[in-house]
């Protein structure tokens, strides 16, 4: 009997079926340390507990991103460690704050599967539920992603695509108990805009760029626990290079965008994303926002605002997609997401 772990290929999942991911995580402030020190990330909230407390938290949480890339590398070696691309993200939802002493685990559930017309892959689409030491859960998304098919003569399964939001409504959105904009520090926090600052149409070049180092994107794989071998082994693309996890391009394009929008605290809705085109070491990694929406939430002094987070390697800032309709080929990531800020 084979003790290893081949991974699951396309033919092995099925609609509806529940897979409870190993090796539950307790994160501490070693997390949010390595976190910063692996990308520029300055948002006030996530770096001082005195100025979180002043918001109404009691401590400063993990970085959003860093609890999701806590419960998604527990996924991986179950949803796609025998991925061809991560594809996209939609109904994202961050439900409760992450505090350090927290233990994260993940499940995820299979609703949608689509074999490509090659034959040699399929789409899974899964629905993934993060959760903490008291089964509370801490945020809850959607992902598609492309696997191998180990045996290309297993039979196609039944297509399912599933029904996903293409934006969440403002209602959907979980606002943080005990969240209080209404004496937040503006220059604690870096920058004087505020949620009425900004309207639907406004663009924002973010200007700096950072060179994605092939170290750095080593250890942040590994510290999230991301076994996919896109990502670890050289020798598993044709072109012999290893896929820069996408999480790290996001991360670190929410990082650049603080410049401009340093005041857009917290990420608490992913309404949809796609990986455009693949990112490898010494790309230089650059960001631009197009602010989609704006809404009241009931916490005092906060507002929701949706935006699209474009990360680029090249190119001028503001071009998303060529005349073909298609991502252009600088476009690594397109990103819609809501986040809250004070008004």
């Amino acid at each position: 009997m084979a003790k290893t772990n081949p991974g699951r290929f396309f033919e092995d999942y099925s609609i509806g079926q529940v897979i409870e991911h190993a090796v539950p995580r307790t994160v501490s402030g070693g997390e949010r340390a390595l976190y910063h020190a692996l990308y520029p990330a300055r948002h006030a909230l996530y770096s001082s507990d005195e100025f979180a407390r002043a918001c109404g938290l009691p401590a400063s949480p993990l970085d959003d991103l860093a609890a999701f890339h806590v419960v998604f590398g527990k996924t991986v070696p179950d949803v796609s460690l025998n991925a061809v691309a991560n594809l996209g993200y939609a109904e994202g939802r961050w439900l409760k704050p992450v505090y350090a002493g927290d233990t994260l685990r993940s499940s995820s559930e299979v609703i949608g599967l689509k074999q490509n017309s090659n034959g040699k892959t399929g789409v899974v689409y899964v629905r993934t539920t993060g959760t903490n030491q008291n089964g509370e859960t801490v945020m809850e998304y959607c992902r598609w992603v492309m696997v191998r098919k180990k045996d290309l003569d297993a039979p196609a399964p039944e297509t399912v695509m599933p029904e996903l939001k293409s934006v969440l409504a403002p209602e959907d959105l979980v606002i943080p108990e005990g969240l209080d904009f209404s004496a937040y520090d503006f220059t604690l926090a870096g920058e004087p805009h505020r949620w009425g600052d900004y309207e639907p149409g406004e663009t924002i070049d973010h200007v700096d760029g950072v060179t994605i180092e092939e170290a750095e994107h080593m250890m942040a794989t590994r510290l999230w626990q991301n076994t996919a071998k896109v990502h670890f082994d050289a020798t598993f693309r044709p072109d012999g290079q290893r896929l820069i996890y996408g999480g790290h391009v996001i991360s670190m394009a929410r990082a650049l965008s603080f410049n401009g929008l340093a005041n857009a605290q917290m990420i608490v809705g992913l309404n949809g994303g796609a990986h455009a085109n693949p990112c490898f070491s010494g790309d230089t990694v650059k960001a631009w926002t197009e602010v989609l929406d704006k809404a009241d939430t009931p916490a005092p002094g906060v507002g929701a605002i949706r935006l699209r987070l474009v990360a680029t390697k090249g190119g001028e800032p503001f071009a998303l997609r060529g005349e073909d309709g298609k991502y252009l080929p600088e476009v690594l990531l397109d990103l819609d997401y809501w986040a809250l800020m004070p008004q």
